[in-house]
């Protein structure tokens, strides 16, 4: 019998480490009860994750139209159509595809896959894929952006193989539309699904190139929080998918960003919010096995790969001059490191003075980044 209760006793063990890892892992990222009011009082955004979200108190109908033709966008001079992709383990789920043609025909494309609390809205990126003869389309993901349904909350995933289902449904409608070279392009997690969906499909990937704009494929932490934390939490999050992780209170991309504060960006911050809201344990599941997985098949990407990233990293919560050139949510380090795990001669190149997003950048940074696009396109 002492046995027995020894047993259940070590049993314990792995739940008290896995909990303490979400409490710490919560208070990496939080601040100060000041630092909040004060975000409170300057950005206006702060109530939303205050109450948070509570998408399991929806009682409506849970039903998804597709489209079938084409409408007008959100965005002016593009166009957009739902794709209706079945039951998720949250109900039914939606990618949405938003196109801008070029003004000559063209057999030449590429897909934009957006970042995490993001989605497409950077119109001038269409414009200058067109200027170049190529036709834009973006995926807005499931639960992202346009494609965020009330029952949903944002952002969750169980798997990150979920999205080519989302993938695999644009290109479809690109090649419909009679594009046979194919680019795929991915910004922070949208690098990470890129390169996975890549690493994954090998040569049946469908595309002739990938370019990835600061990839999500290293946790920014230190050496333990990698080693034992986020492994806990990635094991926890395979028995209470559901569980909120707080994210903190930094709002120092968000202020580099947005027009209202020091950026030269607006948006929609229901859909791209000044603060992160808190992220489920198994999101945090799901991109640690999406890192792993695509440094274990990295080889396996047949096609050119691009990795673009920032010259130079800070970590800071609240907003400073130098988070308008450096990257404050990655490590450029670990990006490069990576970076040239992926196919089978990757180009892995620093954009001087980037932000997270290279093509939000000041207007030199991402005419460096568009330039280095357009020439890896043109030479692959």
């Amino acid at each position: 019998m002492r046995s027995k209760g020894k047993h259940i006793r070590l049993l314990y063990i792995p739940l008290v480490l896995t909990f303490a890892a979400l409490s710490a892992v919560g208070t990496y990222a939080a601040q100060s009860t000041a630092d909040r009011a004060q975000l409170r009082d300057t950005a206006g955004q702060y109530d939303v994750i205050e109450r948070e979200l509570h998408p399991g108190r929806y009682t409506g109908s849970k039903s998804i139209q597709a489209d079938t033709l084409w409408h007008p966008d959100i965005l002016e001079g593009y166009e957009a159509v739902s794709v209706n992709l079945g039951k998720s383990f949250d109900g039914p789920v939606s990618c949405t595809v938003v196109r801008r043609m070029a003004s000559v025909p063209t057999n030449k494309a590429v897909l934009y896959v957006h970042g995490f609390n993001d989605y497409f809205f950077q119109s001038e990126m269409g414009e200058l894929f067109n200027g170049q003869g190529i036709n834009f389309y973006a995926v807005d993901l499931r639960r992202y952006g346009r494609s965020l349904r009330p029952w949903q909350y944002p952002f969750n995933v169980r798997d990150f193989k979920e999205y080519f289902e989302d993938i695999d449904a644009a290109l479809r409608i690109i090649r419909a539309d009679g594009n046979s070279d194919i680019t795929l392009s991915g910004h922070s997690t949208g690098g990470l699904t890129v390169s996975l969906y890549a690493a994954m499909r090998g040569s049946g990937c469908g595309v002739r190139r990938v370019v990835t704009d600061s990839p999500f494929l290293e946790w920014n932490f230190n050496a333990f929080y990698r080693r034992c934390l986020i492994p806990a939490v990635t094991l926890f999050g395979a028995i209470s998918p559901d569980t909120k992780i707080p994210q903190g209170d930094c709002d120092a991309y968000s202020h580099s960003l947005l027009r209202q504060y020091h950026g030269e960006w607006e948006y929609n911050t229901d859909w791209k919010m000044v603060v992160s809201p808190p992220v489920t344990a198994s999101w945090i599941r799901a991109v640690s096995r999406a890192q792993s997985k695509v440094m274990r098949h990295g080889r396996n990407i047949t096609v050119p790969v691009l990795v673009m990233h920032s010259s130079t990293g800070t970590q800071t919560c609240g907003w400073t001059p130098e988070c308008m050139e450096a990257d404050v949510v990655l490590n450029p380090a670990d990006i490069q490191k990576r970076g040239q795990k992926l196919g089978r001669n990757p180009v892995v190149t620093a954009i001087d003075s980037g932000m997270h997003d290279l093509i939000l950048s000041r207007p030199e940074v991402r005419s460096a980044a568009y330039d280095t696009i357009f020439r890896f396109i043109a030479r692959h």
